[in-house]
This record gives C-alpha cells, structure tokens and sequence, in this order.
C-alpha cells in the first residue's frame, strides 16, 4: 500500500479544519453592528408578535451595548419606552452574531448561566 495513502485522511482532516476556521473567520470579520441589531430586531418584533403584545413593536425600540462577559460581543435590548418589563427583551450575542443567551417576560428575570437581572 502506497504511503500517501496511509498520510490521505490526516491530509483531509488538516484541510477540512482549516477550512472551517477561514470560513467562521470571514463570517466574524464581515458580520457588522448593524447586520446584528437588525437580525434581533426583526426577532423582538417576531417574538412580541408571537407572545401577544406585537402592537407597537418597532424595530427602532431596539439598542445594542457591548458584552460585559466574556464570548458576549453585543447586548441588543428591546423594548417599549418607557420601560416595561412585560414587553422587553434582550438578546446576548457571539462575535458570529449567533445568540448566546437572553431574556425575555417568560424568562421570569433569569438568564441561563445564574445571572440575575433585577425587575425594575
């Protein structure tokens, strides 16, 4: 048996792997603020719909913070103004702007992971 042939499929795994990475690496350096809060934007409107309290809803209800925690890039809230906690949510997103995390009415204030958000 030919030795390339032995060496074949740890060729294909490197290749497959660096592959994968320059894919999520483009993804990462071409997903803006903008693509981000307008993705969760459309799903608070969505949501609020889905829940009952859609009238009102605006995309332009929505303001997105940097993460505070770590492999949080972007913190997009969304709510009625003023505040009202039965219509608000807020939606904790990765650096490839896939969600990580959020909280929502149903939620009851609790954020998988133990954090606490106060009800205020």
């Amino acid at each position: 048996m030919p030795r390339w042939l032995w060496w074949a499929p740890f060729g294909i795994l490197v290749l497959g792997t660096g592959l994968l990475g320059l894919r999520w690496g483009w993804i990462a350096a071409h997903t803006t603020e903008a693509d981000v809060i307008n993705r969760y934007a459309q799903k608070y409107i969505e949501d609020r719909t889905r829940d009952g309290t859609g009238q009102g809803a605006e995309p332009t209800d929505c303001v997105a913070y940097p993460g505070e925690d770590p492999g949080i890039w972007l913190s997009v809230v969304c709510g009625p103004d003023p505040k009202d906690l039965s219509r608000s949510y807020e939606y904790q997103v990765d650096r490839l702007g896939q969600f990580v995390r959020g909280w929502s009415p149903h939620s009851e204030g609790i954020i998988p992971g133990q954090i606490q958000r106060p009800h205020t």
